[in-house]
């Protein structure tokens, strides 16, 4: 894996910037805060505004409150920087509908139902979607089983959703040989996992 070669004279024009911190509460409970930024090295006009080089053309920040199942009991979302102060954030705040969506559960279609395009704001949107792989390394050992342990029949969480991990890589093989499965030659493999939304819950503990 390689990436193509930069440019020796290419210059910055946009940073985007996705951060997620995910925080146990200690009652089963777990806060989600993501936030996204887009900012320029350059000054630009928006809305009739300056705005100087630096500064953050969008700022923008969703917060759920989720249990340990990955349901999302409480949710909002706050914008600090915008295009359009009193149009981007004149709306209320639609992402209060994200409670009672799953995170493992085709969290990312239903939040495009439910908020997307003109319903809500196309970067808190996207921001979501990012949501659902960072909350499961959140658990991963502390909620989710990840570790071999011979003493049970619980398959740790990660095997068999990405391709270095399929039960028939020599990964397994060498790292879980007891869940190792090598594939058969006329076996024709189609799976396409996804990890952040839809496999159904496993044993967690």
């Amino acid at each position: 894996m390689s990436l193509p070669a930069a440019d020796p004279g290419r210059q910055l024009k946009h940073r985007r910037t996705f951060d997620v911190q995910i925080f146990a509460r200690g009652n089963g409970l777990w806060e989600v805060d993501a936030r996204i930024t887009d900012v320029k090295p350059h000054d630009v006009e928006l809305g009739g505004a300056p705005r100087r080089a630096g500064d953050p053309v969008h700022d923008m920040r969703v917060r759920l409150v989720i249990d340990e199942a990955m349901n999302v009991l409480e949710a909002g979302s706050e914008m600090v920087w915008m295009p359009y102060p009193g149009a981007c954030d004149g709306h209320g705040d639609p992402y209060a509908q994200l409670v009672g969506l799953n995170l493992r559960s085709g969290f990312r279609e239903a939040v495009r139902r439910r908020v997307g395009g003109t319903r809500g704001c196309t970067h808190i949107t996207e921001l979501t979607q990012v949501l659902p792989t960072a909350v499961i390394q959140a658990f991963a050992g502390d909620v989710f089983n990840t570790d071999d342990d011979p003493r049970n029949d619980i398959r740790p969480f990660q095997l068999d959703r990405c391709h270095a991990l399929r039960l028939d890589q020599e990964a397994v093989r060498v790292h879980y040989p007891r869940w190792y499965r090598p594939a058969s030659s006329e076996q024709a493999d189609t799976r396409t996992a996804d990890p952040s939304t839809e496999p159904q819950q496993e044993s967690q503990r």
